[in-house]
């Protein structure tokens, strides 16, 4: 049974390479290619969340491939959220790059 107080978080969410229809909740501007949990994990523990890690999950859509999922304590929208992990994500991005 899915618990209330969490947010269920994908990589496919944040996916700039996957469209709407194929999971991506983020603007493609915000998005970044390919994201991994890991990389969503290192998002949340920097902007200070309660988080848990499932990394056997599978995203409902691409049930033949163990994504992984986050559980995010719920204390704000959903929509809200996403946009502040997303912006963590690039950050992320950015800084391995250089």
């Amino acid at each position: 049974m899915r618990k209330q107080d969490r947010i269920i978080l994908w990589p496919a969410y944040f996916d700039s390479t996957k469209t709407r229809g194929e999971g991506r909740k983020v603007p493609r501007g915000m998005a970044v290619p390919s994201p991994k949990v890991s990389e969503l994990k290192e998002a949340a523990e920097k902007l200070g969340l309660e988080y848990e890690l499932v990394l056997d999950a599978c995203y409902p859509k691409t049930p033949w491939l163990k994504s992984g999922m986050l559980l995010v304590a719920k204390k704000e929208p959903k929509n809200q959220l996403l946009k502040k992990i997303a912006k963590q994500l690039q950050n992320i991005r950015s800084s391995t790059a250089k």
